[in-house]
């Protein structure tokens, strides 16, 4: 075992991080504990526990870095597209490939639980930065649209592609013939746009 002074605090959080990006890759966080981290990096939990306050947070703090990929590959789509609507599909086929691309890092955004803990302010900023960009978007679109309606219609266009993301990551469309979630999606941002 790897003594807790062989590496920095920053640096034991970067081979944390790192190992379980790594085994997300390939593997359900279902798989993941304390104990099995810590003994892929030479470590006992009990240090991972006094650096990161808890399994719990060390979870979060790898989500955090997902979440960071996940933005940093939405704003780069959005920056790219020639108006607000395009930039509307692309930062939805972003956020369905990415999910296919990585499935055990998405899933565990979402089924992350936090067990009665508040969420820490610096999660709930990343969530609010991700959830800025839907709406920033749906109101240069719809100018004339209040705050509130705006807010609700990200709402409703975030769960749709959500739901039509998560059925197409675990392949649970339930047809004889394949169907693409992107197809799919773009279907649900023409219909409900043209009625909104």
């Amino acid at each position: 075992m790897a003594r807790r002074n062989d590496h920095t605090r920053e640096q034991l959080i970067a081979i944390t991080l790192s190992t379980v990006k790594e085994f997300l890759a390939s593997n359900s966080y279902h798989d993941l504990s304390l104990r099995k981290i810590a003994s892929m990096i030479g470590y006992v939990p009990s240090t991972l526990v006094n650096v990161f306050g808890s399994y719990n947070l060390l979870l979060l703090h790898a989500i955090a870095q997902t979440l960071d990929e996940l933005s940093g590959e939405a704003k780069s789509v959005v920056a790219q597209s020639k108006d607000a609507k395009s930039s509307l599909y692309e930062l939805a086929y972003c956020y369905h490939d990415f999910a296919q691309r990585h499935p055990y890092r998405w899933q565990l955004i979402f089924e992350h639980n936090m067990n009665g803990d508040k969420l820490p302010k610096w999660q709930e900023e990343r969530i609010d930065s991700m959830t800025a960009m839907l709406e920033q978007l749906l109101q240069v679109l719809a100018p004339q649209r209040s705050k509130a309606e705006v807010l609700t219609a990200s709402r409703v266009l975030w769960a749709g592609v959500h739901g039509i993301t998560l059925l197409s990551v675990d392949d649970k469309f339930f047809t004889a013939e394949p169907i693409d979630g992107k197809v799919l999606i773009e279907n649900l941002l023409s219909n409900y746009l043209s009625n909104w």
